[in-house]
């Protein structure tokens, strides 16, 4: 019995005589047809998906879809007598598969692994950052309307909408990309699509050196702050690399605790056995049902857990982490935005007044130097490299001040021949507030060893 499944709603192109289709010897074979006009392809790709059946397209793969595709698009060429080469045939049958099942033109840049970032300015413009720096493609979608089409394939898959009456919406892809979608009319020049990819290998602290975002001490700093369960909140801008710290950091976390994240959108990758991830729901049409960060901080704190990650502070649930990190919950990390460590305190403050209008000053930062052991502040800096800037210790109050140690702090010494920023770190030999814990886990000498090496190590 033949192997061959006959799919009938595609079409079938005739068979060509094998020796018809060769040059007789001695003679040249003529020059390719020239690209068809972009009139014909648009006529091509019309009638291709006129006669495809939706209930067969949907039951096949891509890898299956595509050279039946490409046998109907021939079929149709010659019928309407279009010349179409064997490239423009691949491609469109290719754009044409990838608009039925997958995200169209975004596909390609989905499968280079060098992109971290694609920013879609309307359906002709798609920028690309590759190692820190942005550049412009030639992807391009055909209008406006095709790339509302994939905005609310991407929006429909994790549950959620996206069109005129709610044109905002943060998703995430299938392998965990993270979007964020904006249409008309807040977007005035078409639809915009921002995604920051998400990393197919797995990132720890080997990787991070070798990619200069910090050196060995400071990785080493770092893993003792993972194992000693202090809590960490990672400071930083957009892109910096937040995430992708804190990945690296939670993959040190012991394979027995329960640990519970939160996050808007779900990127964060944790390789422990016992996770249980939370993410947060938009309102309905109705405006009902919407579940936000600070609902599920507060009923994660009912589910036993031995550490609470939330993937991003950025409202009011500000007061519900702090409660979490000091009600038996050490460990717990998070991320904000913010320039520096500084300024991520004064951040974590204002975001506590907006839930809590009534709590003065005073017991707020209070409350944040109780909850927060150590801030390390990521950069992206002006050479595309992303770093650790800063490794802060929160230390206590002083007045109405709080008093902070700079544990590490990177100081750019110069552009080298590559054109890449080179510096060296400089750390603080003071014993840190947390003594007592690193004492506790007989860390105190590995941690001084490592300050102490910090000087000798660039990045």
């Amino acid at each position: 019995m033949s192997g061959v499944i006959s799919l009938p709603s595609f079409g079938r192109r005739p068979p060509e005589d094998a020796a018809a289709t060769q040059a007789p010897r001695g003679r040249v074979m003529s020059p390719p047809p020239p690209a068809a006009p972009p009139e014909a392809i648009a006529e091509l790709r019309a009638q291709c998906l006129a006669r495809l059946e939706p209930a067969a397209v949907a039951a096949l793969p891509a890898e299956r879809l595509r050279p039946e595709v490409e046998r109907l698009l021939s079929d149709i060429a010659t019928e309407r007598r279009l010349q179409l080469n064997a490239r423009e045939q691949r491609a469109l049958a290719a754009e044409l598969v990838a608009d039925m099942l997958g995200l169209g033109p975004l596909e390609t840049l989905l499968a280079d692994d060098a992109i971290a970032d694609i920013m879609v300015n309307g359906p002709h413009r798609v920028f690309v950052e590759r190692g820190g720096k942005v550049s412009l493609s030639d992807v391009r979608f055909r209008d406006a309307s095709h790339l509302v089409a994939i905005c609310q394939r991407i929006a429909a898959a994790v549950g959620r909408r996206v069109d005129e009456s709610s044109p905002m919406v943060d998703a995430r892809l299938r392998d965990g990309s993270r979007v964020n979608i904006v249409l008309p009319p807040l977007a005035l020049d078409g639809p915009c699509v921002s995604i920051r990819k998400f990393g197919r290998k797995a990132i720890d602290f080997a990787r991070l050196i070798g990619f200069g975002a910090l050196t060995e001490p400071v990785a080493q700093v770092l893993q003792i702050a993972a194992r000693t369960r202090l809590n960490v909140v990672i400071s930083g801008g957009t892109g910096s690399g937040k995430t992708t710290l804190m990945n690296a950091m939670s993959r040190l976390i012991d394979h027995g605790e329960r640990i519970i994240t939160v996050e808007d959108a779900a990127e964060l990758q944790l390789q422990q056995p016992h996770v249980v991830r939370l993410e947060t729901r938009p309102p309905s049409l109705e405006g009902k049902g919407e579940i936000t960060q600070r609902d599920l901080v507060r009923n994660a704190l009912r589910m036993r857990p031995d550490r609470i990650i939330i993937g991003e502070v950025r409202g009011a649930e500000a007061f519900d982490m702090l409660q979490a990190m000091n009600t038996g919950h050490d460990g717990s990390m998070s991320t904000i935005h913010a320039n520096t460590a500084r300024d991520a305190l004064t951040r974590i403050e204002n975001m506590v007044q907006m839930g809590n209008m009534g709590l003065p000053a005073a017991a707020i930062r209070t409350q944040i130097v109780s909850a927060i052991d150590l801030i390390v502040q990521v950069e992206r800096q002006r050479d595309g490299g992303r770093r650790i800037v800063q490794v802060t210790e929160v230390c206590g109050m002083e007045g109405d001040i709080v008093i902070m140690n700079d544990v590490f702090r990177l100081e750019t010494l110069g552009e080298r021949p590559d054109g890449r920023l080179s510096g060296r770190y400089v750390a603080s030999l003071a014993r840190p507030g947390f003594s007592e814990r690193l004492a506790y886990f007989n860390l105190v000498e590995p941690w001084m060893a490592a300050l102490a090496a910090a000087g000798a190590a660039k990045p």
